[in-house]
């Protein structure tokens, strides 16, 4: 039997509307990699028209589109894999309930409801374009079904610095690159005061921030806080912007 190009087509489209839709999580803080891109190709041009510096311009063009890369990895697949592997070793019993501050388009979030089956994972936000492209409510339900979880996932509008929650309601609170975006040292504080007093005696944070960041949240909470690099996987563009896990738990 002959096997047409129309009917290849008509197939492939087929296999495609057979296929269940696959989550998005978008880009962090879209512009930062666009404007590197940019950066990186203008380098790389003008030092074909340059006789003077043209290596050195050049060599900086090529470290720009490499760091382009480098961020683009991690936001678009990096990071999913290590909090992948960071939430199996929190070693969840499948009935927590967790949340997720700064929640974004889920990658957290859904990566954890995924683990509770008797459990459920609530995600707050201010759905900032800025700090995620595409970031809406609705996108981040939509990634839920996508992912086969949005009977276990909940999303509310709120400020990390004001919970809506009361004391102690919370297994598990995480948090991914979103409390760096609160502009005062102050909020900043006032969210992780917030994190642990949702959190129940004896529950787990788990935040996931840029070095520089987690050091100081680290110097808040204290000496039950511990930090760990995330590795070259969790790198915005190069070590200069690494991501370090901060761990704490809510005293007894």
């Amino acid at each position: 039997m002959k096997t047409t190009a129309s009917s290849m087509f008509r197939n492939a489209n087929d296999d495609r509307l057979a296929r269940p839709p696959r989550p998005r999580y978008g880009v962090d803080a879209p512009s930062f990699p666009a404007l590197l891109g940019a950066a990186g190709t203008a380098c790389c041009l003008a030092s074909g028209r340059w006789r003077r510096g043209r290596t050195a311009t050049a060599t900086a063009g090529a470290v720009l589109l490499a760091g382009t890369g480098v961020y683009l990895h991690t936001t678009l697949r990096g990071k999913v894999g290590i909090w992948e592997r960071e939430l199996d070793r929190a070693g969840l019993k499948g009935d927590e309930l967790l949340l997720d501050l700064g929640c974004g388009r889920g990658t957290v979030l859904i990566a954890a409801a995924g683990r509770l089956p008797d459990g459920r994972a609530v995600g707050a936000d201010l759905w900032s374009g800025t700090d995620q492209s595409g970031n809406r409510p609705e996108t981040t339900l939509a990634n839920a079904a996508a992912a086969g979880v949005a009977d276990r996932v909940d999303v509310h509008t709120a400020d990390m610095t004001a919970l809506p929650f009361a004391d102690d309601s919370f297994d598990v609170v995480t948090s991914a690159l979103a409390i760096h975006n609160i502009s005062s040292s102050e909020g900043q504080r006032r969210a992780l005061d917030e994190a642990m007093r949702v959190l129940r005696p004896g529950g787990q944070l788990l935040i996931a921030d840029f070095w520089f960041a987690a050091r100081k949240y680290a110097a808040h909470l204290g000496r039950d806080s511990t930090l760990r690099p995330l590795g070259p996987g969790y790198w915005y563009g190069g070590p200069w912007l690494a991501v370090t896990l901060l761990r704490a738990a809510k005293e007894r």
